[in-house]
C-alpha cells in the first residue's frame, strides 16, 4: 500500500517558520519528503531551521520575508519560481498579534499591523502561491487560523477578528480555487506553548481560567500541530477542501 503522507518531491513554503508551530510543521514535512522553504521576517532563525532540517536528513532552505511587506511577498514567489519552478504547498502560519487589552483601546498602529498580516498577508500569500500552483496542475494550502476565530479571545479582539476573517479567506479560496485542483484548508490550534501565545501561557491566573475550558485541561505543544498539517497537505486529504480543523484539546466543544 502506497503511503499517503508521502511528500518526496513536493515543494513546500512556510512561513512563521523560525520558531513555534511553524518550525514544527516544517519540519515534518520535510521529514515526509518535501523540500521546505523556511520563512519568516529573520533570515538567520529560518537558517537555523533550514540547517537543522538538512542535519536531520531532510532538504530546506532559507528566504526571508515579512508578509506585511507586499514587495516581500511578490519578491519570495518570484524567487521560487526562478529556483523550483513550482509550489506544491503553502502553509500560512505567519501572524501578528501586538496587541493584548481590551478592545476599545485598541490603537491605529496595531489594529493596522495586526489586519496587514493577518488578513492581507494572508490573501496575498494565497493568490500569489495559488497562481504558481495553477500553473503546475494543482497543489494544497493550509491557513493556521485559530479557535479565536470561532469564539473570541479575551483580550484579543482584533486578533481574533482576523482570524475569522481567516477561516472565511478558507472557505472562499476552496470554493473558487477547487476546480484549479488547488485544495484549501485551515488549521485552528488552540492554546499552544509558544512565544507568540506566552501573554496566555506564562500568566497562571489567565491560563487557570482558560483551562477550565479545554476538557484536555492542557496547553499543547507546538509539535501536536504539525500531524494535522501533515494530513491536510498529502494525498490522504484528497477530497478534502474548505475545512477547518479544530486542534484544540476539545475548547470549541463548548
Amino acid at each position: 500500500m502506497s503511503n499517503t503522507f508521502d511528500l518526496s518531491g513536493k515543494i513546500a513554503l512556510v512561513t512563521g517558520a523560525s520558531r513555534g508551530i511553524g518550525e514544527e510543521i516544517a519540519k515534518l514535512l520535510a521529514a515526509n519528503g518535501a523540500h521546505v522553504i523556511i520563512s519568516s521576517r529573520k533570515i538567520e532563525g529560518c537558517q537555523t531551521v533550514a540547517d537543522e532540517i538538512v542535519s536531520a536528513g531532510g532538504s530546506a532552505e532559507a528566504i526571508a520575508c515579512h508578509i506585511g511587506d507586499m514587495e516581500q511577498v511578490e519578491a519570495i514567489f518570484k524567487q521560487i519560481e526562478e529556483r523550483h519552478g513550482k509550489l506544491d504547498i503553502l502553509v500560512n502560519n505567519a501572524a501578528a498579534n501586538p496587541y493584548f487589552g481590551h478592545v476599545l483601546d485598541t490603537d491605529l498602529s496595531a489594529f493596522q499591523k495586526t489586519v496587514d498580516v493577518n488578513i492581507r498577508g494572508y490573501f496575498f500569500m494565497s493568490t500569489y502561491g495559488a497562481k504558481l500552483m495553477k500553473k503546475n496542475g494543482g497543489g494544497a494550502i493550509v491557513n493556521v487560523a485559530s479557535v479565536n476565530g470561532v469564539i473570541p479571545g479575551v483580550f484579543q479582539g482584533i486578533y481574533s477578528i482576523t482570524k475569522a476573517a481567516v477561516i472565511s479567506m478558507t472557505k472562499t479560496f476552496a470554493k473558487e480555487c477547487a476546480g484549479l485542483n488547488i485544495r484549501v484548508n485551515a488549521l485552528l490550534p488552540g492554546a499552544t506553548d509558544t512565544k507568540f501565545a506566552s501573554t496566555i501561557v506564562n500568566n497562571p491566573e489567565i491560563l487557570k481560567k482558560a483551562m477550565e475550558h479545554v476538557p484536555m485541561n492542557r496547553v499543547a505543544n507546538p509539535e501536536e500541530m504539525a500531524g494535522a498539517v501533515l494530513y491536510l497537505v498529502s494525498d490522504a486529504a484528497s477530497y478534502t477542501t474548505g475545512s477547518c480543523l479544530n486542534v484544540d484539546g476539545g475548547y470549541l466543544l463548548g
